[in-house]
């Protein structure tokens, strides 16, 4: 065999090599195109269940809170029928100090209490002023209360809506302590 020949030879099983270890990279290309088609394609279910899961748990937290406050809304319903049917005031105000007191209840179970604020320092991290009027109160004292305000778990929940004194003549004599707050 010539020379030539024997290097035509080898060159041919080099390229044949060569062939061969292209098609198996081709094959593994595509078959990790494939598992990343089906990664894909689970993340996407897996992302529409999840997201399918947290909308129901929303749903059933809501229920759940709608089911807290349905007793309330029934015994308003009786009394209000109690008081149509021509029973005494009297029983439907008595009435409506349950539903309150079971209202109330349910508050607190939830974490949530009024605090007051009327004759406190006002605090802009628990007090919304609406009106602020001269008075003979120091300045920044709470002299009324529009709404009450609202804790959860010790944090704010809803600021009070408040009526704040500027002081005697529109602020005179705040003792320098203007935006000192006091925490409830």
């Amino acid at each position: 065999m010539s020379e030539e020949r024997k290097g035509t030879e080898v060159r041919e099983e080099e390229l044949e090599g060569l062939r061969k270890k292209v098609s198996d990279q081709e094959k593994e290309i595509a078959a990790l195109r494939e598992r990343l088609l089906r990664l894909q394609a689970d993340f996407d279910n897996y992302r529409k269940q999840v997201a399918r899961e947290s909308a129901a748990l929303a749903r059933r937290a809501q229920d759940q809170e709608i089911l807290d406050f349905l007793p309330i809304y029934d015994a308003m319903e009786r009394a209000f029928r109690a008081l149509k049917r021509g029973d005494d005031a009297q029983s439907f105000v008595e009435g409506m100090e349950l539903v309150f007191a079971q209202f109330s209840e349910i508050l607190k179970r939830k974490g949530c209490q009024p605090f007051d604020s009327v004759g406190k320092r006002f605090d802009p991290a628990y007090h919304e002023v609406l009106v602020a009027v001269e008075a003979d109160a120091e300045r920044n004292v709470i002299l009324e209360e529009f709404e009450r305000g609202w804790l959860r778990d010790g944090e704010v929940l809803r600021p009070a809506k408040v009526k704040v004194s500027l002081g005697p003549k529109g602020g005179e004599g705040n003792g320098g302590d203007e935006g000192k707050g006091n925490r409830n």
